[in-house]
């Protein structure tokens, strides 16, 4: 089982920076993927951006050039470092980590089964 735990969200302005953090406790196992997913109210959860431990990144093309995906396996934290902020990155944003992944699918819903309760991020503009 492993528990997955949001923070750093909150409200900015347009142009604005956030970074969100991810804490995955628990067992995971050699190999592993992470990623952060957003949702609006209305609309499917779509994938943001996502890694694995051998240095696969992707990333929405809605996204690129702005966000940015890390991680500390020192701390087991994943981060999103959100710049440029615009009002339509207005989201729940969520993290969600496994290690039955492929990383041909980093940030597919369906490659994960742990998943974090969801933290707000608010840009006005």
């Amino acid at each position: 089982q492993v528990q997955v735990t949001e923070s750093g969200g909150g409200s900015v302005e347009s142009g604005g920076s956030l970074r969100l953090s991810c804490v995955a406790s628990g067992y995971l196992h050699n190999y592993y993927c992470m990623a952060w997913f957003r949702q609006v109210p209305g609309k499917e959860r779509e994938g943001v951006a996502g890694l694995d431990n051998e240095g696969h990144i992707t990333y929405a093309d809605s996204v690129k050039g702005r966000f940015t995906i890390s991680q500390d396996v020192t701390k087991n934290t994943l981060y999103l470092q959100m710049n440029s902020l615009k009002p339509e990155d207005t989201a729940m944003y969520y993290c969600a980590a496994d290690s039955l992944c492929r990383y041909a699918n980093l940030i597919s819903e369906s490659e994960y089964k742990n998943w974090g309760q969801g933290i707000q991020v608010t840009v006005s503009s």
